[in-house]
């Protein structure tokens, strides 16, 4: 009889890197041990954003498309919106059926581990969907903050998946207060209690792993939560597991404290380099641990798509302003007005680029409304999807005083950024043109002819609701 298996592996961290050094210059000393450099969000840059690009990623190596999944689980500490079914924007960016499951994890730093590990034991329909995506946030000058990084993975579940759970188990134990964010809080804080902290970190881990049947000196390597580039090291060694086998997966020492993405991240990185047999551990404040070993076939190897990897450095006040420490926010009133329910008519366009074909003259038009624009009739179009590729057409570079006023805010805590006349890919043939951003890339780095890749970011923010919509990237090789 066959088992729910992952069959396909997405990862994604933010290009953007802040350098320890950077820390340690502006405070004195760093607190973010055994880190080099954490994952910096971009200003249109979120745990959703972030969700989309690792889950887009596993499902194209997975070979399955949204409307295939049956179920979906989306984990996170830091959803955008304190009280939104978040879940449901994913399943809208991917198409998924209308009675797909979807569920929502969040509150605790486990619960990525969590939804992956419930998914493939509690019979969950498949194909699935699951991704953990996180982005913590503590005070500038504390541990919590200087060791917060950014960073997503996703898994496509399907029956019989090369990847198998072979073992799991929990422990729970109250150590209230090593970890929390109070109600209306951006901020994640801690009692900072040092020896308290380590005992609930290093207890609970450790209980939870001598729990399972599979002992730790048959593993090849363990994924292990890293609040910083330490405490794993810690607990692995009360829980005798060799230092090594968790520093070949960590991720924690270039991307930072991914949150509840961190065990799924060193479980992708695990699985990416062919490891057989995978040992999980993750810890939530409280505290409550969950442990899992995972397993897969050295003939049947899953497949994976991970973008980890860093390509700009900033400097500390640079980060500052990335993270609207230092930006006077978004400007009252003006900007172009687009209530919400017009805004959902065109989802379609923005999350999946749906657009018309003319039944009279076979041109692309994108938006697929009004008259025709070439033969200038207004017809019924036909529906159609764009590829998810294209090539600028035209390119310009908005700088301070540029702006509509709706990105005010992003210009101020990014500074230039690129905006250009992208032909968008046809089906078959042809293209669409329209204006979009550019974002991953550097003022005076695109120019006309260059290949570019659709992304999802945020748009802006009106009327308390975020907009989340199309932007390109450099097409990678």
């Amino acid at each position: 009889m066959s088992s729910p298996g992952i069959s396909g592996v997405g990862g994604y961290a933010p290009k953007t890197r802040i350098p320890a050094e950077e820390f340690s210059e502006s405070w004195g000393q760093f607190e973010g041990s055994g880190i080099e450099s954490t994952a910096v969000l971009d200003a249109d840059e979120d745990s959703i954003t972030m969700a989309y690009e690792a889950a887009r990623r596993a499902l194209d190596v997975a070979d399955t498309d949204g409307p295939e999944i049956k179920s979906l689980a989306f984990a996170t500490t830091m959803p955008p919106m304190a009280e939104a079914e978040i879940s449901v924007h994913l399943s809208e960016l991917f198409d998924l059926p209308d009675d797909a499951s979807l569920r929502f994890y969040t509150g605790s730093t486990r619960v990525g581990l969590q939804a992956l590990v419930e998914t493939l034991t509690d019979a969950r329909p498949t194909p699935a969907l699951i991704v953990a995506a996180d982005c913590p946030k503590g005070a500038p000058d504390d541990s919590l903050g200087q060791a917060a990084g950014a960073g997503a993975a996703a898994f496509v579940i399907t029956e019989d998946g090369p990847v198998q759970v072979r073992d799991h188990a929990t422990y729970a134990e109250s150590y209230q207060g090593t970890r929390f964010r109070p109600t209306g809080r951006e901020r994640t804080e801690q009692l900072d209690i040092t020896e308290f902290d380590r005992e609930a970190f290093t207890t609970t881990i450790a209980a939870a792993i001598e729990q399972l049947t599979v002992k730790t000196e048959r593993v090849d390597v363990a994924a292990i939560q890293a609040p910083d580039g330490a405490l794993p090291y810690r607990a692995g060694k009360v829980a005798g597991i060799d230092p090594s086998a968790i520093e070949d997966v960590a991720l924690v020492h270039d991307i930072g404290d991914t949150g509840a993405a961190s065990v799924p991240l060193s479980l992708a990185r695990a699985l990416s380099t062919g490891n057989d047999t995978v040992l999980t551990a993750a810890f939530g404040s409280g505290a409550v641990s969950e442990a899992a070993v995972f397993g897969q076939s050295r003939e049947r190897p899953v497949p994976t798509d991970l973008s980890l990897e860093g390509a700009t450095e900033i400097t500390y006040a640079e980060y500052l302003r990335q993270h609207g420490e230092i930006t006077s926010g978004a400007p009252d009133g003006g900007g172009a007005y687009v209530s919400v329910p017009a805004w959902k008519r065109t989802l379609t366009q923005r999350y999946r680029l749906e657009a018309g074909r003319c039944p009279n003259c076979d041109t692309l038009n994108f938006p697929p409304r009004g008259a025709c624009s070439n033969c200038h009739d207004l017809v019924e179009y036909d529906n159609v999807q764009l590829e998810p590729t294209g090539t600028v057409e035209a390119v310009t570079v908005i700088s301070q005083g540029g702006a509509p006023p709706e990105f005010i805010e992003q210009q101020a805590r990014t500074g230039d950024y690129i905006v250009a006349i992208v032909a968008i890919d046809g089906p078959d043939s042809g293209s669409a043109s329209i204006p979009t951003q550019i974002v991953e890339a550097e003022p005076g780095t695109i120019d006309i002819g260059d290949r570019v890749a659709f992304t999802i970011r945020r748009i802006y923010v009106q009327e308390g609701v975020i907009r989340y919509g199309m932007k390109f990237r450099p097409e990678q090789d």
